[in-house]
């Protein structure tokens, strides 16, 4: 039986002699510490950046080598145990939840920057490295890496590949899968295999796209090459208030309209900016409806240019304050309130919930309209942080999971936004994964026959289904439980709406 309701019986199927498989795998790890399984010392795995899901592994393990990683998926594959494996534990959608029969597979040992090759601006890194390390190391040399998410200071890249990652700087410079070059991955059966390649194509199939998003479906990464860019030789910050949520929405689209690709560009309502301020103080406008930071990068000419457009397309749009930083140090101040965002809501709410769904930037303003009508529906306050430049919506839905039912309703208004997003075109997810969040509304996005797709490829990789059992794709029996019509590709009831 599942231990927990997260789980659903279909997802725990596995029988095994438990007190074998900590025998087997005692004695492939060489430190004792690295084999966990008092559940005290468990409790600091139970869950990851979706705190509300919460569910302690058999056992967690920490190897240190790729040889002791294909020695526990080998025990794992013979024994038919399932396995999760984890990075920093940053996941946003409980991707990396443990299972309640599984183990626990860390790759936090697997910590070490292996080389940093400034003339072909390629890095080779562990899994466990974290991003922000990434650029750091690469900045002696005037390198850096473009994606970088606002839990960059401690999530790792191996979790930004299985999540495929983005940041407030992916309009611009893509998302994980545009800045990864090769993989390495040990398969369930313990063979390791390399997907994508240092040159400008590999081949036979691009398996590499494949495996960034996969959520660890397909494989255990312990290894990965990434792209480094050079910094830009100019970049100006700037900041523009506006006085209605859906000004600022049309501000965007007609910034991306005429032709213009920042290198980021973010959006906050104004319950986000005065959470933000109070907590990091970046001189925000606080009676702003909304905030649009917007970062133009290129040569000195091409910026100045860039700036006076933007100001001149902000003015049309009815910005009522406009700002540039003057300074490195003030347009720190500008990113640093939105890059906290996230915790600088938790200090206003016991509780919240952070959506990731991604629209068309030309529905951007009605979508924010439609957001606020359900959250006086369901009586629950939304707080709007988002990559507006891209259509990525990040709601976040204020709760208290100690009054009772009131987490059942955030979940059911959290579906009803991705929902949203799906009507007029969007995804349910941009870059947080679809874990076990976003289960239900993966039936509302694909149909049964791409359904079946999904698992035809993991069976490829995975036939025991024993990697991360039970994440991302919905089976077709919850699908039917869940009910839910799909609209994808025009399909009723939305059928003239453009799609992606």
């Amino acid at each position: 039986m599942c231990a927990h309701s997260v789980y659903r019986e279909e997802d725990c199927r596995f029988e095994y002699d438990r007190e074998d498989l900590i025998a087997r795998l005692g004695g492939v790890l060489d430190d004792p510490e690295a084999l966990i399984t008092n559940e005290e010392a468990l409790r600091a795995y139970e869950t990851d950046g979706l705190a509300a899901y919460r569910q302690l592994p058999v056992a967690a393990v920490l190897p240190d080598t790729v040889e002791q990683v294909q020695a526990i998926l080998r025990i794992c594959h013979e024994l038919e145990v399932p396995v999760v494996a984890r990075g920093a534990g940053t996941s946003l959608s409980a991707g990396a939840l443990p299972h309640p029969q599984g183990i626990l597979l860390s790759l936090s040992r697997f910590n070490r920057i292996l080389e940093v090759d400034a003339e072909r601006r390629i890095a080779r890194v562990q899994p466990g490295v974290r991003n922000l390390a990434v650029s750091e190391a690469a900045a002696p040399y005037g390198l850096y890496y473009a994606p970088d998410p606002s839990s960059q200071i401690a999530c790792s890249i191996g979790g930004n590949v299985a999540e495929n990652a983005g940041g407030v700087h992916c309009l611009k410079y893509g998302l994980t899968i545009h800045n990864v070059l090769e993989a390495t991955l040990i398969t369930i059966d313990g063979d390791v295999i390399k997907v994508g390649s240092e040159a400008p194509d590999a081949p036979g199939y691009d398996l590499l796209a494949a495996v960034i998003g996969s959520e660890g479906m397909l494989g255990v990464v312990v290894e990965v090459a990434v792209k480094l860019l050079p910094e830009p030789l100019t970049k100006k910050v700037m900041l523009a208030a506006f006085p209605t949520v859906e000004a600022g929405g049309e501000a965007v689209a007609g910034i991306i309209g005429d032709g213009i690709i920042p290198g980021g560009l973010e959006m906050m309502d104004n319950a986000a900016i005065r959470a933000a301020e109070d907590f990091v103080h970046a001189g925000y406008p606080v009676d702003a409806a909304t905030i649009l930071i917007c970062e133009l990068d290129g040569s000195e000419a091409e910026v100045a240019a860039q700036c006076d457009r933007v100001r001149k397309l902000m003015e049309r749009y009815g910005a009522t304050e406009i700002r540039i930083a003057e300074t490195p140090e003030q347009a720190q101040r500008f990113w640093a309130g939105r890059k906290a965002a996230f915790p600088a809501v938790g200090r206003i709410s016991p509780d919240y919930y952070c959506m990731d769904g991604t629209i068309p930037r030309k529905h951007l303003g009605t979508v924010l309209k439609r957001m606020q009508a359900l959250s006086e529906q369901y009586g629950l306050r939304v707080v709007n942080v988002f990559h507006a430049g891209d259509g990525n919506l990040h709601p976040l839905v204020l709760y208290d999971g100690n009054v009772p039912g009131e987490l059942e309703r955030t979940e059911e208004l959290g579906g009803r936004i991705l929902e949203l997003c799906v009507e007029v075109g969007g995804t349910v997810t941009g870059e947080h994964g679809v874990g076990m969040e976003k289960l239900d509304q993966m039936c509302v996005q694909f149909n049964k026959a791409e359904r079946e797709q999904f698992f035809a490829l993991k069976r490829a990789f995975d036939p025991k289904g024993l990697l991360n059992p039970g994440k991302a794709i919905p089976t077709l029996h919850r699908c039917a439980e869940f009910g839910a019509m799909h609209v994808h590709h025009g399909e009723l009831p939305f059928p003239d709406i453009e799609r992606f």
